[in-house]
């Protein structure tokens, strides 16, 4: 069962989402409970400094991910024809979603940084939808990648 509690905590159940793609697609975390792991990331502002550095970094890992058998996505508040662009300019494999109104950020308690800014926080979820890393930098974009690495490593080795 999926959680319908309003905030993410290590080692309970993922909240579940239903967010748009730039295409239109509903995307559901739901959908990949069972199948396999999801790196959820939510990130600030499409076409800033760093979260143009986290989202290539993801980039240039992401066959790695694919390789744990994990599928990567990125949420921010952005609307779609915005994620269709910075995808484009920066060849993104993966999902970008719209959270247009913060609601899911909300939802997953993803705190602001100062106060003010959107926060930068990564999560994964294991197969069964259990959350195994919650991990907040808003400076240390690849950190983000290096940490998820970390644990998908170790949920294949379970």
């Amino acid at each position: 069962m999926w959680a319908k509690k309003e905030k993410a905590s290590l080692n309970d159940p993922a909240p579940d989402f239903e967010l748009a793609t730039a295409s239109g697609r509903v995307v559901r975390l739901s959908d990949f409970r069972g199948k396999q792991p999801v790196v959820v990331y939510f990130y600030p502002k499409d076409e800033t400094r760093v979260c143009t550095a986290e989202a290539c970094a993801f980039r240039d890992s992401y066959e790695d991910f694919k390789k744990e058998g994990a599928e990567v996505i990125g949420i921010s508040s952005d609307p779609a024809e915005s994620h269709r662009n910075f995808a484009k300019n920066h060849n993104l494999p993966f999902i970008l979603l719209s959270d247009v109104g913060g609601k899911v950020r909300a939802a997953w308690g993803v705190p602001q940084t100062m106060g003010i800014l959107p926060g930068r926080v990564t999560y994964v979820i294991d197969k069964k939808g259990m959350i195994r890393l919650i991990f907040q930098s808003a400076t240390e974009a690849a950190r983000h990648v290096d940490e998820a690495r970390k644990i998908l490593a170790k949920l294949k080795a379970e």
